[in-house]
């Protein structure tokens, strides 16, 4: 494992520019005049005596772990259940749970909450300057992410991420995307937050069950983030998150400077298993030189010889077209 590059803060911000290099960098400080990285300077009750002050009222939803799993949210040994429970909550009743606590391995996280919706008011007095037009011109979803000791298992995203460690530090362990058949994925759901996991514990990897992943440790990247620090780092990055203090928060930005029109690539992944996968190795071999034609290639290479107005999907993609090449896709679907 390497560290990830860090550069200091200059004023300076261009997420955008820091994607396109296509690994993880660390902005050192960059989000060190925020109130509350103040705050949590100043202790964990100062930090949730703040965040309570924006509490909307709305329920969150907060997950609970047994000191048995070490703050790691995953699956139980059988992988039959999540080995946490998780339930709405109030967050200013979970805020002080968090801080009455014993510190007895007992593991408290709530994870992925708008802040807008949750915390209105928050981001007036925490906020990075972003420009939406360098991230495609689609406002980024902001998120908070609260608890004590825990670990979010190797995961990825299909956002660009920008991850801001606000009180507590932080510790990234990043694996490019091409690592993923060494990472081990589990089931596609369900899932401990959303998106598969690794099935391997980065903490104790057990190198006889999963072999392959001593080659992903060689090209993991590592960030050891301190409040106020921001991590910047692409989609389909997977990312194993230690939150190492008692008390942590992080807020973070996720976007793609793609139309909002396009569909996930998740739901062609899902059709894919549903359609490819089980075909013969022969046809499987054809299907890929397809994909890679009208696909992965560049993007106006299958329609060039085509006049404009027989090009069809095939030509740039807008709102209408999307419309048009969904329905088409859903009345084959319902065939």
């Amino acid at each position: 494992m390497t560290p990830v590059e860090a550069i200091a803060s200059d004023g300076a911000f261009d997420p955008a520019a820091l994607v396109a290099r296509e690994r993880p960098v660390i902005v050192k400080g960059l989000a060190a005049g925020w109130p509350i990285v103040a705050r949590g300077r100043e202790g964990a009750a100062s930090a949730i005596a703040y965040l309570k002050g924006f509490d909307a009222g709305r329920p969150v939803v907060g997950s609970v772990g047994d000191p048995a799993i070490g703050g790691r949210f995953f699956y139980d040994d059988e992988v039959t259940a999540l080995n946490f429970t998780a339930s709405r909550v109030g967050l200013s009743a979970f805020l002080d749970r968090i801080a009455a606590a014993p510190d007895d391995g007992t593991s408290f996280y709530v994870g992925s909450t708008d802040l807008d919706t949750y915390l209105p008011g928050f981001r007036a007095e925490n906020e990075l300057s972003l420009d939406p037009a360098a991230l495609g011109g689609a406002a980024p979803i902001v998120s908070i992410w609260i608890g004590n000791r825990t670990v979010a298992a190797t995961h990825y995203d299909m956002s660009n991420n920008i991850a801001c460690c606000v009180v507590g530090r932080r510790r990234f362990t990043l694996f490019p995307p091409d690592q993923v058949a060494n990472l081990y994925p589990g089931p596609l759901e369900p899932t401990p937050g959303g998106q598969v996991v690794s099935m391997v514990d980065l903490r104790a990897p057990d190198l006889a069950r999963y072999p392959r992943f001593a080659e992903a440790l060689d090209a993991a990247q590592v960030a050891e983030l301190e409040p106020g620090d921001v991590l910047v780092y692409p989609a389909l990055w997977w990312h194993n998150v230690e939150a190492l203090d008692a008390f942590n928060v992080m807020v973070n930005y996720w976007w793609n400077p793609v139309p909002r029109f396009m569909d996930t690539p998740m739901n062609t992944l899902l059709h894919g298993l549903l359609s490819l996968r089980d075909r013969p190795e022969g046809e499987k071999r054809a299907w890929r030189t397809m994909f890679d034609y009208y696909v992965f290639g560049e993007a106006g290479r299958a329609a060039a010889h085509l006049p404009d107005h027989a090009r069809g999907a095939l030509g740039p993609l807008d709102e209408a077209g999307a419309r048009r090449l969904r329905a088409q896709l859903l009345n084959r679907l319902n065939r």
